[in-house]
């Protein structure tokens, strides 16, 4: 495909003005300059038309290159050529920049889509390595252009010889080392190694029990799917990584992890690996809650009785043992093993006892950061507890903690309403045994938070913690369970985490693959939680919170 020479020569005038514009512009012109200069390159999930804004309210894909004659390669020499004249505030922008387009460059080639006639804007960025290292040799580890020179490197695994004996020196973190070298690794489809990257390698100190699992899980996947995620992990340390560098940028190192400390063993938990420790509670812990649980198969009564807990409608029984009700695992009375099911649910419980605890030290401070943009420290334990304390109002009934985790949030709940009304609702086993050994006066339930084993109007208020976006796309299900379940006037008080209104910020928001989504993070916009809510018959009464975070609170009206 042939390009006509004045056209190309107009389209790298057009990108030399835009960069001029942004390195001419005030200090505190440079967010909206930045912008204008972002958005002449992509769209979020569209291709860029720099004559039209973006439409807010649309999921982030990933970037999207203009068509192969447009401005992206001439955009990505005049930044490269740009970077001597500029100072570092503003060479920090255009580095974020320049991983971008190498990013996007990159993502489009793997899709198979045209490549530029001129050239790839990935080597035209790579063309600027000289310099980029050139900065390393007057950086330090704690400066916002070093994380911005980090994140641009991170996309050149061919250079990862010239690369990592140059930043070797500067003391990076631990954690800012391990993403890099991973980002400069390649793939060795012979002995891949999969996961555990974020939010960052080094945190994921394995046993050799948990290296066989690993071994196990990658061994069986085919070799595109091994190609899959490995490109899915990398672009989820881009995603850490860019979204660290793209703060600091903006606003000055982040702050350090406040409330993180090393995540005990399983003997320290309970003393001897198990939960013995822990009192064996009696069945009364739920039959207080009798009136209000139903069965989730048929919304039937359930018949409370040692060793089980039965809804005569279906004739199944469920295992309860150790405070928690397991509704995912019942069991027909003709079948006749109730104690094999029961004693499965034991072993399952003595499973990664020390994963509760180890998400809550480690990953949920890590995870307000990339979701919430809590880079400096906006939020901290004691605002979380404090809304909570404030906003929940029960009506009669019992309080539901939704999705309640390891249960750090039901222990603030409990101190609320009082233990006697909570319980306590979670998929996940290993977080609801670390909930039931922190708050043993709390009933636990396993349950899916998509059909809620409670009556219609049972429920007097229901709080989900930093937990909506974990199902983002059963969201409104969620959300209209809990409406069904709500008595009026009872309240649901949610934490979760919205799209930011920054494009950059969004993408790096945008780009983390969870193993529970492969498609990348999917949070929210403030408008479609109200509309939810409205339409599972709640007002909000508050809608607050810094950042991308989004504090809720609504009342049950109709």
């Amino acid at each position: 495909m042939s390009v006509d020479s004045t056209y190309v020569t107009g389209t790298h005038a057009i990108a030399g003005a835009l960069v001029e514009q942004f390195t001419a512009a005030p200090p505190a012109q440079l967010p909206e300059a930045y912008e204008r200069l972002v958005r002449a390159l992509w769209d979020v999930g569209a291709p860029t038309d720099s004559t039209q804004p973006a439409t807010a309210g649309s999921e982030p894909e990933s970037f999207t290159l203009p068509a192969p004659a447009d401005v992206a390669l001439p955009l990505a020499t005049e930044i490269v050529a740009s970077l001597d004249r500029v100072d570092d505030h503003r060479a920090g922008y255009l580095l974020i920049l320049l991983g971008l387009l190498a990013e996007a460059d990159s993502a489009a080639r793997e899709r198979q889509e045209p490549g530029d006639p001129d050239g790839s804007v990935r080597e035209a960025v790579r063309q600027g390595m000289d310099h980029y290292l050139h900065l390393l040799s007057r950086v330090g580890p704690d400066e916002p252009l070093t994380q911005a020179v980090v994140y641009l490197l991170a996309h050149f695994p061919e250079d990862r010889d010239r690369i990592l004996p140059l930043v070797e020196p500067l003391g990076l973190e631990e954690g800012d080392l391990s993403r890099l070298d991973r980002c400069l690794r390649t793939l060795d489809l012979d002995a891949p190694d999969l996961g555990r990257v974020w939010p960052s390698p080094s945190v994921w100190q394995l046993t050799d029990e948990e290296r066989d699992f690993d071994k196990a899980w990658i061994g069986a996947l085919t070799p595109e799917q091994v190609a899959v995620n490995w490109r899915n992990d990398t672009r989820t340390v881009w995603g850490y990584v860019g979204s660290k560098a793209y703060w600091a940028v903006r606003h000055g190192m982040p702050v350090a992890v406040a409330g993180v400390t090393e995540p005990p063993s399983p003997s320290s938990e309970s003393g001897d690996g198990s939960a013995s420790s822990v009192p064996e509670p009696g069945i009364d812990i739920f039959t207080r809650h009798a009136a209000a649980l139903r069965c989730p198969s048929c919304q039937g009564p359930l018949d409370f009785r040692a060793g089980g807990v039965r809804c005569a409608r279906c004739a199944v029984t469920y295992p309860v043992t150790r405070g928690i009700l397991d509704l995912t695992e019942g069991v027909s009375d003709a079948a006749g093993v109730t104690d094999e099911v029961t004693a499965n649910l034991l072993a399952k419980l003595a499973e990664m006892p020390s994963m509760g605890l180890y998400y809550e030290s480690r990953l949920r401070p890590e995870f307000l950061r990339v979701a919430g943009g809590n880079w400096g420290g906006a939020v901290t334990l004691a605002d979380e507890d404090a809304y909570i304390a404030q906003q929940v109002s029960p009506v009669d009934g019992p309080v539901l903690d939704l999705a309640a985790g390891a249960g750090r949030w039901t222990s603030v709940i409990a101190e609320t309403v009082g233990a006697e009304r909570l319980i306590a609702l979670d998929m996940g086993l290993p977080m609801l045994n670390v909930l039931r050994r922190r708050v043993p006066a709390v009933p636990a339930v396993r349950s899916s938070a998509l059909a809620l084993p409670f009556e219609d109007a049972s429920l007097g208020a229901v709080i989900c913690w930093n937990a909506l976006q974990a199902f983002p796309d059963d969201a409104a299900t969620a959300i209209a369970e809990v409406g069904r379940c709500l008595r009026l006037g009872g309240t649901f008080t949610l934490m979760t985490f919205v799209w930011d209104r920054d494009p950059v910020a969004r993408h790096f928001q945008a780009s983390h693959y969870f193993p529970s989504r492969p498609a990348g993070m999917l949070l929210f916009e403030p408008d479609e939680l109200r509309r939810w809510l409205a339409d599972a018959n709640m007002i909000v009464r508050d809608q607050s919170g810094p950042e991308s975070f989004a504090f809720l609170t609504a009342e049950r009206v109709a």
